[in-house]
């Protein structure tokens, strides 16, 4: 490869590096024609440059820059080596996840930089897919902090709902009782008749009254005495 092709490839892969902040170093080798073709498509709608490089060019370019986290992707450039762009970190780890349920067996996972963090290993393919992105970070942590708030204003709406329960069945409860009282008092009525034989000690002193007329008698017999 002449020095100037190798100069205009070296330019293009640092102009890339600077424009996405995501990068995932991938294995593509061994999809046929179709496979590829398919690959491109997706990539594409999803948003994400694919690129075969060589291995030593972007290895000079890594090696260039003063970022210790990217410069340690060097030992991923082994073999083939399609470097996939993106502005979204999670977006080629989904899209490979997507492909391998289809049954496809490439892209492989080498490493990749994202969010100024470094991932070495097909195994770190589950974490990459799920990493958000800084603007649904946002959006989770407003809505926790909106979470506390719903929740008091629900338990105020609730609590004002149950006093005007309350209030509810407090107004109804004169009208249910007063048939209640009726029972109560009904009872109460044949309690004064109890009473009239109490009244009978009258009744117990009218042989006394007629005791004074035996007193009386004495003085009569006194009459023929005097003469």
């Amino acid at each position: 490869m002449k020095k100037e092709l190798k100069g205009q490839i070296i330019e293009s892969i640092s102009a890339q590096l600077k424009a996405y902040p995501n990068f995932y170093v991938t294995d593509i080798a061994g999809l046929n024609a179709g496979q590829t073709s398919k690959l491109r498509r997706e990539c594409f709608e999803a948003g994400i440059v694919l690129n075969v490089v060589k291995n030593t060019l972007f290895a000079h370019v890594l090696n260039a820059t003063d970022n210790e986290e990217m410069k340690s992707l060097v030992e991923t450039l082994v073999g083939n080596t399609a470097i996939m762009y993106t502005e979204v970190p999670s977006a080629p780890g989904k899209l490979i996840k997507k492909l391998q349920k289809e049954g496809f067996t490439k892209p492989v996972v080498k490493g990749a930089y994202v969010q100024e963090c470094v991932f070495i290993g097909e195994d770190k393919l589950d974490q990459l897919a799920s990493i958000k992105t800084k603007e649904e970070l946002i959006g989770d942590i407003i809505a926790l902090l909106q979470s506390p708030i719903q929740r008091v204003v629900s338990a105020l709406e609730n609590a004002s709902e149950g006093k005007a329960d309350d209030e509810k069945i407090g107004s109804a409860k004169p009208a249910a009782e007063a048939p209640a009282e009726a029972p109560v008092e009904a009872p109460a009525a044949p309690a004064a008749p109890a009473e009239a034989p109490v009244e009978e000690a009258p009744a117990a002193e009218a042989p006394a009254k007629e005791e004074a007329p035996a007193v009386e008698a004495a003085p009569a017999a006194e009459a023929p005495a005097a003469e």
